[in-house]
């Protein structure tokens, strides 16, 4: 058992306090929803960094949460790591379909269950746990961003970086919001898809009617969209849109029979797409349609549709501009005229995704720190969502590396009933990040004196 193992063992029952306790506040963002729950998760952020030796203010912005900004100053010579993640949660949705109340946190078989268990306020308390083992002296600075809008897209925060990026300053960004592909498996994230939404739109009629007198001659305005749609992919399920970048993945990963079981495919049916899995999930494009406005199957009636449309998010390979990609798009649906009929595309909003350098002094560091607080060897992942300001602190301190790591596991259920973590992997998170500040304090000296 090492040193930080031995420290944060003895931290557990405090971390795990702190965690029912921020799971039992419903800080759910999105607008219309009361203040109180965001504000309460916010002050006790705050008050748990300050007693982990942080100095932390409060950085309010326009139209969005506060986010909770820390510091300890670094020792003389030695690096500065950001320890970032977010309080804010997702809705609890249908809660008959919890086996236990949402914001109710509950053990059951080595897990805590509750919204925001795993996504991602364990791993606010794994930073936490980490200062700890150090006894808020860690032998790096330590500057803390924890903001509260990040499920609904962070808002202002999302470009004010670069307006002030000596407050996000640092040598190494450790974004807790990630955890393992499976639970037992030390993994690092390298790879974010962006985003891309577009809204598709067909106008053909003044009014429904009647399929009998006019069904055969009148444009059908549903069938040209589903037309226009059905474009975008070929026989196989690959993205067929020009302009679109793909790449194979050469990373660690999960196996189909894993993927099956997390997507939770119905037998029978098969995976769509061609080549390897992680090229198709991780470094390829993905076209889903999100939304449709079409008349319900519940009460139809016999008539020709006049106006249809929906809405297409794109994901977009880690290294591709979005805009770029959403013109693509955007270009490929223009270029239709569907049984002649026009169609109107509108641009939504984008994001760009992130690839991680994997050869600099910190990913050495990061490696074995997590390989070792696994007892395995570190696996490499992308992932197919994104992290919005992820790429504003990149932008805003380019030099910077960006570790994705986190506490959560390929099971956790995020953004489902029954999220859940697992104490296990948020105590060998725990010990990872902690064992990282030092190895990597010292990898950085070294360096330095080469």
């Amino acid at each position: 058992m090492t040193w930080a193992s031995e420290r944060v063992r003895a931290l557990m029952p405090g971390m795990r306090r702190d965690l029912e306790d921020l799971v039992r506040i419903p800080s759910v963002s999105g607008p219309d929803l009361p203040d109180e729950p965001i504000l309460a998760a916010h002050d006790l952020v705050a008050r748990l960094f300050q007693e982990a030796g942080v100095e932390t203010r409060r950085l309010d912005l326009p139209g969005t949460a506060p986010v909770v900004i820390g510091e300890i100053p670094a020792p003389p010579g030695a690096p500065t790591a950001l320890l970032y993640s977010h309080y804010d949660v997702v809705p609890a949705g249908d809660e008959s379909l919890w086996t236990s109340p949402p914001f109710e946190p509950v053990e059951r078989d080595g897990a805590i269950y509750g919204r925001g268990s795993a996504d991602t306020k364990a791993n606010i308390v794994a930073h936490l746990g980490a200062l700890r083992a150090w006894e808020g002296r860690p032998p790096v600075g330590i500057k803390v961003v924890i903001e509260g809008a990040e499920e609904i897209g962070g808002g202002a925060l999302t470009t004010y970086p670069a307006s002030d990026p000596d407050l996000f300053a640092a040598d190494v960004m450790i974004i807790g919001d990630m955890g393992s592909v499976r639970p037992g498996v030390p993994t690092l994230t390298v790879a974010l898809r962006g985003m891309a939404n577009v809204t598709v739109e067909a106008r053909t009629l003044a009014s429904a009617k009647h399929s009998g007198q006019y069904g055969g001659a009148a444009p059908d305005a549903l069938l040209a969209l589903i037309r226009a749609i059905s474009t975008l992919h070929d026989d196989r399920g690959d993205v067929a849109v020009a302009g679109l970048r793909r790449t194979e993945w050469t990373g660690g990963g999960i196996s189909e029979a894993e993927f099956r079981e997390l997507a939770e495919v119905v037998d029978g049916q098969p995976l769509i797409g061609s080549g390897g899995l992680g090229s198709r999930v991780w470094t390829g494009p993905a076209i889903t349609v999100i939304g449709i406005d079409a008349p319900s199957v519940d009460g139809a009636v016999n008539a020709v549709s006049p106006h249809a449309r929906a809405t297409l998010n794109v994901r977009v390979h880690p290294e591709q501009d979005a805009a770029e990609a959403q013109q693509a798009v955007i270009r490929h649906l223009t270029g239709l005229r569907p049984f002649g009929i026009e169609i109107s595309v509108h641009p939504g909003p984008t994001g760009n995704g992130f690839a991680a350098r994997t050869d600099s002094v910190a990913y050495e560091a990061a490696r074995a720190s997590w390989s070792l607080a696994w007892g395995a060897e570190a696996v490499t992942v992308g992932v197919g969502g994104s992290i919005p300001l992820v790429n504003a602190l990149q932008g805003a301190v380019p030099d910077a590396d960006v570790l994705l790591v986190g506490a959560t596991d390929g099971y956790a259920n995020i953004h489902g009933p029954d999220e859940r973590v697992l104490l296990d992997e948020l105590e060998r998170a725990t010990v990872a990040e902690a064992d990282f500040l030092g190895r990597y304090a010292e990898a950085h000296r070294r360096a330095l004196t080469a």
